[in-house]
């Protein structure tokens, strides 16, 4: 039997003084967390500039802060595998979304309202037997 005690002690991820929010994307997992700092990000031990290749990959993760009006006021370091970048890339955002949330509640309407806390649970469709693809099938021989 499991105490109180035991289920607190386990539903803690982060230590003390630290924000914890996980995202997902597609086939991508991002585990984040979020300390007060100086707005550096940090994504698998590289800086999120190093790490994802496109504008709009590094505009997705800093936009909960911007709404939020929360920049340079957290220093974010991330976990982040599976899919390809853009999907990780939406996933952060994700996780950052929901580990400010986690510090203020109130935050919540502006989040809302331009869809940072809305999970797209979208993934890709299997592949069907006696076909080419998912939906593609063979090119069909008249003769």
């Amino acid at each position: 039997m499991v105490t109180k005690t035991q289920k607190e002690t386990r539903s803690v991820y982060a230590p003390k003084g630290l924000l914890h929010g996980v995202g997902r994307r597609k086939s991508s997992v991002a585990r984040v967390w979020l300390k007060p700092g100086k707005g550096t990000i940090e994504i698998n031990g590289k800086d999120f500039v190093k790490y994802f290749d496109t504008d709009l990959s590094r505009g997705k993760i800093t936009f909960p802060f911007k709404v939020t009006n929360l920049e340079r006021s957290f220093d974010v370091n991330v976990n982040v595998f599976g899919g390809g970048l853009k999907s990780q890339s939406e996933a952060v955002r994700l996780g950052i979304s929901r580990a400010i949330l986690k510090m203020n509640e109130a935050l919540k309407p502006a989040l809302k309202k331009h869809g940072l806390l809305t999970v797209d649970s979208r993934l890709k469709e299997r592949k069907k037997y006696g076909q080419k693809a998912a939906r593609r099938r063979f090119q069909f021989v008249k003769r």
